[in-house]
């Protein structure tokens, strides 16, 4: 005796895969349509980002306008601090005045 395949869903044959692929302009609309919108997407994203750029780039300016006049301010009082003191007078750190343990009482 011949053994008998079983056979299952997946033998029964149907004409899905076997259609040929001729050219259907709906489909092609329909890409199009698609990469349209892909590209309007893609331009607004640009628009941001370049939005952010310019942004970023002003923040720039102003940080270094704000640094250089700080810098300014330091020089100028560093300078009038420098003549008021005498050349051979130095500060000296002031002494720790801590006992160095915390001592809580409840």
């Amino acid at each position: 005796m011949a053994v008998q395949k079983i056979r299952g869903l997946r033998d029964i044959r149907t004409l899905s895969g076997s259609v040929n692929q001729v050219f259907q302009p709906y489909k092609a609309y329909m890409k199009i349509s698609c990469l349209e919108m892909e590209k309007i997407r893609r331009k607004k994203e640009r628009q941001s980002a370049s939005k952010r750029i310019k942004n970023i780039d002003t923040r720039f300016q102003k940080i270094e306008a704000e640094k250089s006049a700080l810098l300014k301010a330091l020089d100028k009082q560093n300078s009038s601090c420098h003549s008021d003191k005498d050349p051979g007078i130095e500060s000296k750190p002031t002494p720790r005045r801590s006992t160095g343990v915390l001592k809580i009482r409840y």
